[in-house]
């Protein structure tokens, strides 16, 4: 992600899950951001990539 309107992309499409609270993006120009999704229980890993795909980007899944 470049801009804000990347942002509001990932942002509109992962806020769009069932059970998403919260997204927030932390924009890295010329890097990986970091997008932290809040929400009332376990979200579907598919669904989240599905989501950032449908938004335009590659999701790199981060072990916690």
């Amino acid at each position: 992600m470049t801009c804000s309107h990347c942002v509001k992309s990932v942002t509109e499409e992962l806020g769009r899950l069932q059970g998403a609270t919260n997204v927030e993006v932390a924009l890295v120009s010329g890097g990986l951001s970091q997008v932290t999704v809040s929400s009332v229980g376990e979200l579907d890993r598919d669904a989240v990539a599905a989501a950032i795909d449908e938004a335009g980007y590659d999701w790199v899944a981060q072990s916690r």
